[in-house]
């Protein structure tokens, strides 16, 4: 910074009134000015920030790995919306986006850098209670079929009826499982899970029921069933449209009388347990087809929740996301700050055939490859890519704004639930009618 700019008043003037902390450095990144904003953010006043190091002031999480100061005076470029947490001077971590850029004189020399950043504190304090607001245990969703959902949960956990959970593979059935677990009075016993796909027809009635010893040749001693191990709490029979007829008639008479035999034992056993099922085929259709049993059918589907596939909760994308993302950070060691707007927007487009679990999956190999603070679109799995270049070449997909994608599903969701009534879904959404009628035509929705 020249001495002119230094001594002008009308700069300094300037300087001060900013709502942004800002900051200059010589060339060897020694803080030679610092605004009043900078001083409020920080904790550190003018006089403690001048002639010390940046990094020795903010101790952010990237002043090591990708100072953007540093990055600016090294290439010449600007760096911006850079995000990280600093410490400020009592020791509390505060979140901040950074912005930087060179300073040179009239003559082309390098005479140090600036820096502005923006305290995002009650922005994030925001998001946390929105974020509160959209999640239910492990479950988050601003999606409306899932967010009433939420409302009823707490009364299912309460009985003890049995709970049919349906929805497609991967779209989050056994977390709704392990809520209802955790809210109901059994949450302090065992919680156990059976996929009746995974296991061999051949071992599935020994591995609900166990069996005694000699009840086979391999048989030398007793061995607890499924039941037996979850006995005071909850049984999640997973897929439970694979279960075979034969053992079908066996759970029959456990969610019956409550009791059941091991494997070779002359002795009938009581089950104090709740059993929740799910599945992601229709069990409806396979009673009319004669592929399940019509009684076990209607004794399964006391209590139903029926789970929408990732497609019809688009909004949920960006929630789901940083969710993942956060997961990620703490099981991985990283701090990977999120994903890039090209990113968002190939993700809300993508299809999923795999729902959640797919996304998750995704998310999860970006961080493999990614070594910075966002995730970029060649950290997504090239078969992905692939999947959705292949749709866009052959037409099916239009290009479509994710948030307007969003906004679209939001307004749909509120006339569906008030009849398509636009005054009364106007006033849950906080939009004047004229508001929501603009929305509607430049959305193309019918108006």
């Amino acid at each position: 910074m020249s001495n002119q700019e230094r001594t002008d008043p009308f700069f300094h003037l300037i300087l001060e009134s900013i709502a942004d902390g800002v900051f200059t450095t010589d060339a060897e990144g020694r803080i030679t000015s610092f605004n009043r904003a900078a001083e409020r953010i920080t904790g550190f006043s003018c006089k403690e920030a001048i002639g010390q190091f940046c990094f020795d002031i903010f101790r952010a999480s990237l002043c090591q790995t990708e100072c953007g100061l540093k990055k600016s005076l090294r290439t010449g470029k600007p760096v911006t919306n850079l995000r990280a947490e600093i410490l400020t001077k009592d020791g509390k971590e505060i979140p901040i986006s950074i912005s930087t850029s060179v300073l040179r004189d009239k003559r082309g020399k390098l005479l140090g850098a600036v820096e502005t950043f923006r305290d995002h504190s009650a922005l994030e304090a925001l998001r946390k209670e929105l974020s509160k607001e959209y999640s239910f245990s492990d479950i988050v969703s601003k999606n409306h079929k899932i967010l009433d959902l939420f409302q009823i949960l707490p009364d299912i956990a309460e009985s003890d009826s049995t709970v049919l959970i349906q929805g497609p593979t991967g779209s989050g059935k056994e977390l709704f499982a392990r809520a209802i677990h955790n809210l109901s009075r059994r949450k302090g016993k065992p919680y156990v899970k059976v996929s009746c796909a995974a296991v061999p027809e051949t071992l599935l009635e020994s591995e609900l029921f166990g069996y005694v010893k000699g009840a086979f040749t391999d048989a030398r001693k007793d061995k607890p069933g499924r039941f037996a191990l979850a006995e005071g709490g909850t049984l999640f029979l997973d897929e439970i449209g694979d279960l075979p007829p034969s053992l079908q008639i066996k759970l029959l008479r456990v969610l019956q009388e409550k009791e059941y035999e091991p494997l070779g034992a002359t002795f009938t056993t009581r089950a104090d347990v709740r059993v929740i099922t799910a599945t992601h085929r229709d069990l409806y259709e396979m009673v009319k087809q004669g592929q399940f049993r019509e009684d076990m059918y209607y004794r399964l589907n006391v209590v139903r929740i029926s789970l929408p596939p990732l497609t019809e909760r688009r909004e949920d994308v960006p929630l789901l996301v940083e969710n993942f993302i956060s997961q990620f950070n703490l099981s991985k060691g990283k701090e990977i700050a999120g994903v890039t707007d090209e990113v968002m927007e190939f993700l809300m487009n993508y299809d999923y055939p795999g729902n959640v679990r797919e996304l998750q999956n995704i998310i999860e190999h970006a961080f493999v490859l990614c070594k910075g603070r966002l995730i970029q679109l060649n950290h997504i799995p090239r078969e992905v890519l692939s999947a959705r270049l292949s749709l866009e070449r052959e037409g099916r997909r239009p290009h479509r704004n994710p948030l307007e994608e969003a906004e679209a599903a939001l307004i749909r969701q509120a006339l569906e639930r008030h009849g398509g009534s636009r005054m009364r879904a106007a006033q849950e959404l906080g939009y004047g009618r004229v508001t929501l009628w603009r929305k509607m035509k430049r959305l193309k929705l019918q108006v």
